[in-house]
């Protein structure tokens, strides 16, 4: 990213292990990486701080497992700029797009999610779930304090975008599997919280489409 003027916002999550000190440790190094503990626990509050702690024009969500493609991110940067957006929506199931290890189970199951949410929202983007997408600051901000809690606030933001006609561009993006650790996604769990969050979404369209009535 050395052609582009960026900062990393990182959120302490009440972690138990050393995540906190070898992320100051990073921060002391490069001044680009900016450390906050986050004051609400879970993924939701740390990704409300992140976006209020940003600075920059447009925001991008990443995770850190490395299964997002850094050249994606230039990519998306260069595309927001350039056409002058609101958002840019990768999709991991597009012709173009690759796919490495994707467990079977979740594929499924994400699949099948994913057009259900589409047929709701009469839409044509098919990876509302996917975290990896960037925003324009301003108009992100403006949606906060997003409501969800966990992996659900990746799905609250892209239906808050397009219920608001808010301006996008759909690309392919590549995945990769995550290599060490575990991952905190838990599909049983976030069941639930998922179809909540389809349900408060449409029911924020319908509101916003008889208010402009």
């Amino acid at each position: 990213l050395k052609n582009i003027d960026y900062e990393v916002i990182l959120v302490n999550d009440f972690s138990k292990d050393r995540s906190f000190e070898k992320a100051i440790d990073i921060s002391n190094l490069n001044n680009k990486f900016k450390i906050f503990n986050n004051e609400q626990k879970g993924l939701g509050g740390a990704i409300n701080l992140g976006i209020t702690k940003s600075t920059g024009d447009y925001i991008c969500i990443m995770m850190a497992d490395l299964s997002d493609s850094i050249e994606d991110l230039k990519n998306y940067y260069e595309i927001i700029q350039k056409k002058d957006l609101d958002a840019v929506f990768g999709s991991r199931f597009l012709k173009d797009s690759k796919i490495s290890e994707y467990p079977f189970k979740k594929l499924i199951l994400n699949r099948i999610f994913n057009n259900i949410v589409k047929i709701f929202f009469f839409n044509n983007y098919n990876d509302y779930t996917n975290a990896f997408k960037i925003y324009n600051s301003k108009v992100l901000k403006s949606f906060l304090p997003l409501i969800s809690e966990s992996f659900n606030i990746f799905l609250e933001i892209p239906l808050k975008f397009i219920s608001r006609g808010c301006s996008y561009k759909i690309i392919p993006i590549n995945w990769y599997n995550r290599k060490v650790g575990t991952a905190k996604f838990d599909i049983k769990e976030l069941r639930s919280k998922y179809i909540f969050t389809l349900i408060y979404c449409l029911i924020e369209k319908l509101l916003l489409r008889k208010k402009e009535r």
